[in-house]
């Protein structure tokens, strides 16, 4: 088995209007687990970028710890990335989007990523107000390191240890709401329907956008009473050795018309309740979102959708008021006016 893609495209294949084909927005083959939602998200993320006409060198992609932090790995291999520490990739973004503001800047991250470790960071970059779009594939647990519970690990949820998670989540879209993020959206990675164009908007929002991508683990993401759990068969058959098997599992997607729940079943039996808002919802009032939203996590539902746009907003730069030319093509002449400049500014101050 290869890991290797074939570097052989098809002559004809369709290009956009800068002249790249899809398979140009691609990366390297996954190696995550079969079925995994991440590899969904990072497919919206090609198509969008295709979409969008964006050209591949324009983009820096970037990333923390986790199975989501390595997606960057299979989309834009043609493209600028930087792969940073657990939890610190909004700063290491706001230091290059600060020395380059002509790339579009892209951030990658995990609940356990952004939630725990990262939360500082996450807040900050949302009050700074980068220019940025800021994906969070969301599975509810750390799934590099076995399964433990995330801190967006719904309340009364059984990990893979069997042990009852007992504390209340954290939802990364309403807090980013709360903090004044200027684009907040929620999305399934099995409905690249709504997903692709929530991704293409985010790409094209003049500061920071979110989106919160609920992306099931196949792996970890077991329930106290399937009998396909992990612990369920471990409890019930003599083992010759210790061994473990990742299964191969069907991709989830979903289609389901807005203002109607739908019921998504994942790989271990349990269920997830989606509510996708209707198209005439008004996203630009931040009361009726933060109001929609805690209905809709009282009913029990995951609200996807655009659920915030703020449609005028000042990013970092603005804010700042740096120069029109990116601070890293300064040159000595730029950064240094000569001393009758400095003079002038001497006696201003006296």
């Amino acid at each position: 088995m290869t890991f290797v893609k074939p570097t052989f495209r098809h002559p004809a294949l369709t290009k956009n209007a800068v002249g790249f084909t899809k398979a140009d927005y691609e990366g390297a083959l996954s190696t995550l687990c079969a079925g995994c939602g991440h590899d969904s998200i990072s497919a919206s993320i090609v198509q969008a970028c295709y979409e969008l006409d964006i050209e591949p060198h324009r983009v820096a992609k970037f990333s923390g710890i986790g199975c989501s932090s390595k997606t960057p790995t299979y989309f834009l291999g043609n493209s600028h990335g930087f792969n940073t520490v657990h939890g610190r990739m909004p700063s290491v973004t706001t230091g290059a989007n600060l020395a380059n503001k002509d790339l579009i800047y892209l951030g990658v991250s995990g609940d356990g990523d952004s939630a725990s470790i990262g939360l500082g960071q996450f807040c900050h970059v949302i009050r700074r107000n980068l220019n940025m779009t800021y994906i969070v594939m969301n599975n509810g647990c750390y799934g590099l390191t076995k399964g433990q519970d995330s801190a967006t690990a719904d309340r009364g949820s059984i990990n893979k240890s069997g042990v009852e998670n007992r504390f209340q989540s954290i939802d990364l879209a309403a807090l980013a709401l709360e903090l004044g993020a200027s684009f907040v959206a929620r999305s399934f990675s099995g409905d690249k329907g709504q997903l692709i164009p929530l991704i293409k908007a985010a790409l094209l929002h003049p500061g920071f956008a979110f989106i919160d991508v609920i992306s099931p683990c196949v792996t970890f993401n077991n329930n106290d009473g399937s009998t396909k759990s992990y612990d369920f068969v471990r409890d019930h058959i003599d083992a010759t050795s210790p061994l473990d098997f990742v299964p191969e599992e069907d991709e989830i997607t979903l289609e389901y018309d807005p203002e109607k729940p739908a019921e998504v079943k994942l790989h271990d039996g349990s269920i997830l309740n989606f509510y996708k808002l209707n198209p005439l919802w008004d996203p630009t009032d931040r009361n009726l979102s933060v109001e929609r939203m805690n209905k809709a996590r009282q009913e029990g539902h995951i609200l996807t959708g655009l659920l915030y746009l703020e449609p005028s907003t000042s990013d970092l730069h603005k804010t700042l008021q740096t120069t029109a030319k990116p601070l890293n093509t300064l040159k000595e002449d730029d950064l240094c006016p000569g001393s009758q400049a400095l003079d002038k500014i001497n006696q201003g101050l006296r």
